[in-house]
């Protein structure tokens, strides 16, 4: 059982500035941010301390957002996480973050009503309080 009752979100993206968007748009008391600029330290990061979401960027370099999505799918422990691909690459087709294992795509530059209805759809609700 976590300590607050803020829900845990791990953004990752390769570009500072969009980190900063993310956690100016998401600076909430419903919400604790982190951050890393790589896949591969989004992997240590969800398997050190698991989040309640997951808003990964599609294109970064070594890792990519779908070989991040494929690598927690394949994890028993953590394949259950929501992730919401991000992306500014207007080519994505449904097949590819379906097929990763992503549950949602959002396009950059994206509208913050949309991101915020997306965190909204894919955080897990509290049963007990509900």
């Amino acid at each position: 059982m976590k300590v607050t009752d803020k829900k845990e979100i791990l953004a990752v993206d390769d570009t500072l500035d969009n980190l900063l968007l993310l956690e100016v748009i998401l600076d909430d008391e419903n919400y604790h941010l982190s951050c890393v600029n790589s896949g591969k330290l989004a992997i240590e990061a969800v398997a050190t301390s698991p989040p309640d979401l997951i808003l990964l960027d599609v294109m970064m370099p070594g890792m990519n957002g779908y070989d991040v999505t494929r690598r927690i799918r394949q994890d028993f422990q953590l394949f259950d996480i929501p992730i919401l691909l991000i992306t500014a690459h207007g080519n994505v087709a449904d097949r590819e973050w379906k097929e990763a294992g992503a549950d949602g795509l959002l396009r950059k530059p994206f509208d913050i009503p949309e991101l915020l209805s997306w965190v909204k759809k894919l955080l897990p609700t509290d049963k007990a309080t509900a």
